[in-house]
C-alpha cells in the first residue's frame, strides 16, 4: 500500500497563539500553587510539621486537589485542544471570540472557587462530598468553570463542522477527530456534576433545601469523576499517537486503530462510576457488577494503544538501522526531552493501569478503598503519566506559539526535570501504595490514633512521602522556570509543530468512523443501561436526606 497523507497543517496566527497561551499559562500558575499545597500536605502527614497562621490541613488539601485535578488539567487540555484544532482545521475570528468568552467565564469561576477555599469557607476536598457544605460561591464558581469548558467544546465542534462543510466526503484530520471525541466525553460526563451542583448543591448551600440526598450526589459525582480521568488521559494519547511518531522520525502505525481506540474510550469510560462506590450502601450489587465489567472493557483500547505505540517505536528504530531483538530500542531519541518525558509517562501507566484493575475489583477494592493506596494510584496515573506527557508537549508547543526555540540547554534542563519528577514520584507514590496496604488512611491529616501499634508501621512511609514530595516540588520549580524561559526569554526562532502526517502501509480508514450519531447513540444507550434503573432506585428509596455539616464541624 502507498503511504497515506493524513493532515494538512495550517499556520497559527499571533492572535490564535495568544488565546492558546492564555489557557496554558493559567495551567502553569495552577501547577505552582497546587504543588506548594502538596508539599505542605506531605510535611504535615510526616508528623514533623505544623501549618502556620492557623491554616487548616483540609483547606490545603482542598486547594491541592481542586487546583491540580480540575484547574491545571482543564485549562491545559482546552489550550492544547484549541492548538490542535487551529493547526488541522482552522479557527475563524468569530470562533476565536467565543473561545475568549469561554476563557473569561472559566477564570471568573476559578477565582470564585479559589477565594472561598482560601477564606476557609470550602474545605470540602476535591470530591466535595455531601453532607459537608461549602459557601454557595464555591459551587457557583464550579458551575461557571463547567459552563466555560462547554462553550470551548462547542467551539471545537463548530471548527470541525465548518471544515467538513468545506471538505465534503473527506475524513476529518486524526487529531481533530480525537479532540472531538474528548470534548464529547467531557460534555456528557460533566452533565452529571452539573446536575448535582445546580439542582442539589447550590439550592442546599443557599438554604432553600434543608437536606441533601447524599447517595444521589455521590453517584452523580462519580458518573463524572471516572470519565474525568480519561478526559485527562486522552490528550496524552493524542500526543502518543500523532505527535511522538513525528518527533522520533516515524509514522503513525494505523489511523484506523487510533480512531477505534478513541471511540472505545468514549463508550467505556462513562458508564462505570459505580466502581468508585463498591463500598457504598444503597446500590444493588448487580449494577455494581455490570459497571465493573464495563470498567474492565477499557483495557481493550489501552492495550491497542500500547501495541500501536511500540509497533511505531520498533518500526522506526529498525528503519534507522536497529538490528537484533532490541537494537531498535537504542535508535530512539533518548536525548530529546520531547520524547523522553512522554515515554516515561507511558511506562508509568503500566503499574498505574495494574493498580486501576485492583481498584475496580470488588474484593481487592475492599482492602485498599479508603487507604492512601488510592492516592498513590492517582499520582501514578495522572501526576506521572499525564503530567509528564503534558510537560513533553510544552517543550515544543510553547516555543512554537511564542516564536521561540527549544535550545539544547533548555532541552538538557528538561531531561533533568523529567528525571527529578520521576524519582520524586516513584518515592512518594511507592510509599503511598505500601502504606495503603498497611491500612494508612487517605483524606486525613497526621494522627497517632492513640498510639496504636499499626500506626507505627506507617511512620517511615510518611517520611518517605515527605522526601518524595520535596523532590517533586523541586521538579515543579524547575518546570515553571523552563516555562518562563520558553515563553519570554528563549531565542527567537521557529519551533516545529510535530504532527505525524503519514501512516505505515495500511488499508484506508473506513468512512463509518465519521458517523457521529452512531457513536453518540451507542454511548447514550450504554449510559442508560448502566444508570437509569439504579438512579431511579436511589431517588425513590433513599433514606431521609442529610442536614449539612459546615466546615469546621460545629461552627
Amino acid at each position: 500500500m502507498k503511504e497515506t497523507k493524513l493532515t494538512q497543517e495550517l499556520p497559527i496566527s499571533k492572535q490564535e497563539s495568544k488565546l492558546y497561551m492564555s489557557y496554558i499559562s493559567v495551567a502553569f500558575i495552577a501547577l505552582l500553587i497546587g504543588g506548594l499545597m502538596g508539599l505542605l500536605q506531605v510535611f504535615v502527614r510526616s508528623g514533623k510539621f505544623t501549618l502556620p497562621f492557623g491554616i487548616d490541613y483540609y483547606q490545603v488539601l482542598t486547594v491541592h486537589g481542586v487546583i491540580l485535578g480540575l484547574v491545571l488539567t482543564t485549562y491545559f487540555i482546552i489550550g492544547f485542544h484549541f492548538s490542535l484544532m487551529g493547526k488541522t482545521v482552522g479557527i475563524s475570528l468569530k470562533q476565536r471570540r467565543v473561545a475568549w468568552v469561554a476563557f473569561w467565564i472559566m477564570v471568573m469561576g476559578t477565582i470564585m472557587t479559589a477565594t472561598t477555599i482560601l477564606l476557609g469557607e470550602a474545605s470540602v476536598l476535591y470530591t466535595f462530598y455531601a453532607p459537608l457544605r461549602a459557601h454557595p460561591a464555591f459551587y457557583i464558581g464550579l458551575a461557571l468553570v463547567i459552563i466555560g469548558s462547554w462553550i470551548a467544546g462547542f467551539v471545537n465542534w463548530s471548527q470541525l463542522a465548518v471544515w467538513k462543510k468545506a471538505h465534503r466526503g473527506e475524513k476529518s484530520p486524526l487529531l481533530a477527530f480525537m479532540v472531538t471525541i474528548n470534548t464529547l466525553l467531557w460534555f456528557i460526563a460533566s452533565l452529571g456534576v452539573a446536575v448535582a451542583v445546580l439542582v442539589q448543591f447550590i439550592p442546599w448551600s443557599l438554604g432553600y433545601a434543608e437536606t441533601i440526598n447524599v447517595l444521589l450526589s455521590r453517584t452523580l459525582f462519580w458518573y463524572f469523576g471516572h470519565p474525568l480521568v480519561y478526559f485527562w488521559l486522552l490528550p496524552a494519547y493524542m500526543a502518543w499517537y500523532a505527535i511522538i511518531p513525528k518527533i522520533i522520525g516515524g509514522k503513525i502505525f494505523s489511523d484506523s486503530l487510533a480512531r477505534l481506540s478513541f471511540v472505545l474510550f468514549l463508550f467505556f469510560s462513562i458508564p462505570v462510576g459505580f466502581h468508585h462506590q463498591l463500598t457504598e450502601p444503597g446500590i444493588d450489587s448487580t449494577w455494581k457488577f455490570i459497571q465493573v465489567v464495563l470498567t474492565f472493557m477499557v483495557i481493550i483500547p489501552s492495550l491497542m494503544t500500547a501495541f500501536s505505540l511500540f509497533a511505531t517505536f520498533e518500526t522506526t528504530g529498525r528503519r534507522k538501522g536497529g538490528k537484533g531483538l532490541f537494537g531498535w530500542f537504542k535508535k530512539l531519541p533518548w536525548k530529546d526531552v520531547r520524547f523522553l518525558a512522554p515515554f516515561i509517562g507511558m511506562l508509568a501507566f503500566i503499574p498505574g493501569g495494574a493498580g486501576g484493575i485492583i481498584n475496580a475489583s470488588h474484593q481487592m477494592n475492599a482492602v485498599v478503598h479508603n487507604t492512601i493506596w488510592v492516592t498513590g494510584h492517582f499520582h501514578l496515573t495522572v501526576a506521572t503519566t499525564v503530567m509528564l506527557t503534558f510537560f513533553g508537549i510544552s517543550y515544543w508547543l510553547i516555543p512554537h506559539l511564542r516564536g521561540r526555540k527549544l535550545t539544547p540547554k533548555l532541552n538538557r534542563l528538561g531531561i533533568i526535570q523529567a528525571i527529578i519528577w520521576t524519582v520524586g514520584m516513584a518515592i512518594m507514590s511507592g510509599a503511598m501504595h505500601i502504606e495503603g496496604l498497611l491500612g494508612g488512611p487517605r483524606r486525613s491529616s497526621f494522627s497517632e490514633y492513640g498510639g496504636g501499634e499499626q500506626v507505627h508501621a506507617w511512620i517511615g512511609y510518611q517520611m518517605a512521602q515527605a522526601i518524595g514530595g520535596t523532590i517533586l516540588f523541586i521538579g515543579i520549580i524547575l518546570m515553571v522556570f523552563i516555562f518562563i524561559k520558553l515563553t519570554f526569554f528563549a531565542p527567537k526562532g521557529e519551533e516545529d509543530f510535530p504532527i505525524a502526517s503519514e501512516e505505515e502501509d495500511a488499508e484506508p480508514t473506513p468512512p463509518w468512523f465519521e458517523n457521529w450519531k452512531l457513536w453518540i447513540g451507542i454511548t447514550v444507550v450504554l449510559i442508560l443501561a448502566a444508570y437509569s434503573v439504579p438512579v431511579m432506585d436511589i431517588i425513590q428509596h433513599s433514606p431521609v436526606g442529610s442536614a449539612p455539616f459546615d466546615w469546621p464541624i460545629g461552627r
